[in-house]
């Protein structure tokens, strides 16, 4: 899902649990599938803990209860563990999120989330802890995420942090590109290097 993400501003889904691995994310079983479609991963995003096993919804899962909602999830430490499945990325990014929030993420699945142009944000410890308490405490609280100021700001407590982001994938999120659309962007500059290289030959 090719998007724009510059400034991303929302209420936040809390899933304060540690060591969220790619296979709750989304089962294995759905990775047997044909389509490439994120709204079909999205709609299985959590899977086991979203739904019971007659198929009807889990009340007692946070995707389920009304009173959370928005483009961003806050995350517990080490968020995407486990295997290296990128159709992890592509649940989150199928059901609408657009960032998740953690004090830390597996490095393969980190780089599925940019890829899949879900802006992953490493924040401190502290600050998740209250931005957990903040969002639990009061639903309708928003979070801003400047992708070019590289901030995060709790707009109820005015608290914020700056997160780290490869200058390569922010100018991506900036432009909507993938790795093949800034190739195609780069094109004049491989065809005036191919030229000098066939020149030394």
């Amino acid at each position: 899902m090719k998007r724009k993400l510059d400034l991303i501003e929302s209420t936040c889904v809390p899933l304060p649990l540690e060591n969220v691995d790619t296979d709750q994310i989304i089962p294995a079983r759905f990775l047997k599938a044909t389509t490439r479609d994120e709204a079909f991963f999205g709609e299985n995003l959590f899977r086991d803990w979203r739904y019971r096993a007659d198929g009807t919804p889990n009340p007692s899962f946070v995707l389920n209860d009304p009173r959370y909602g928005g483009e961003i999830l806050l995350a517990g430490r080490n968020f995407g563990s486990g295997s290296s499945r990128e159709h992890a990325a592509w649940a989150l990014a199928g059901y609408g999120f657009k960032a998740v929030i953690s004090s830390f993420f597996a490095d393969i699945h980190k780089n599925n989330e940019l890829n899949s142009f879900v802006l992953p944000v490493v924040v401190s410890e502290d600050f998740l802890a209250e931005l957990f308490a903040t969002v639990q405490a009061n639903p309708s609280a928003r979070v801003r995420i400047d992708v070019e100021a590289q901030t995060v700001t709790s707009l109820a407590t005015g608290r914020s942090e700056s997160f780290e982001l490869n200058a390569y994938k922010k100018y991506c999120l900036l432009n909507a590109l993938d790795d093949i659309d800034y190739l195609v962007l780069q094109q004049d500059k491989i065809n005036a290097y191919e030229k000098t290289r066939q020149h030394e030959l």
